[in-house]
């Protein structure tokens, strides 16, 4: 498995064909809120990229949402792969990107299944409540870097 910060297109769309099946196919978000403007570039945002060979199997990004913060955000893995430690390998090549980039904290908003998860890798929630993101629960994590 390689962790790619990706740098050209066809990196790029290969996050997008992970996304896509994790998010709109498996968990029916519409595809019309998994895209936005983060996503019109490798350089809109940072993006990363985990293959087993060709195959793309897992996608994240993050960009400084206030200054000193990384935001996390489209963290997936294709269900073949889950539970082989890839989410946890995306989250922490982002912090350190974030890190090397001088941020102090990450912030996600992450779906609520996911909250152990992210609790086993430092995170605390942050929201007064859940919330609603694409039809799917969430809540605000923070973590220091």
């Amino acid at each position: 498995m390689e962790t790619i910060r990706v740098t050209t297109m066809e990196q790029l769309k290969a996050c997008f064909a992970v996304r896509f099946n994790v998010f709109v196919d498996e968990q029916q978000v519409p595809a019309h809120l998994e895209m936005d403007e983060k996503d019109e570039s490798p350089q809109s945002c940072h993006h990363f990229l985990i293959q087993d060979g060709e195959i793309p199997v897992g996608a994240a990004r993050w960009y400084e949402y206030q200054e000193g913060t990384a935001k996390l955000q489209r963290v997936a893995v294709i269900k073949a792969y889950r539970g082989r430690s890839l989410g946890k390998l995306l989250i922490l090549a982002m912090e350190e990107q974030a890190k090397e980039q001088g941020c102090l904290y990450a912030i996600l908003d992450a779906q609520c299944q996911a909250e152990g998860f992210y609790k086993q890798l430092g995170y605390k929630v942050i929201s007064e409540e859940p919330f609603y993101d694409a039809g799917i629960l969430h809540v605000r994590m923070k973590k220091s870097l």
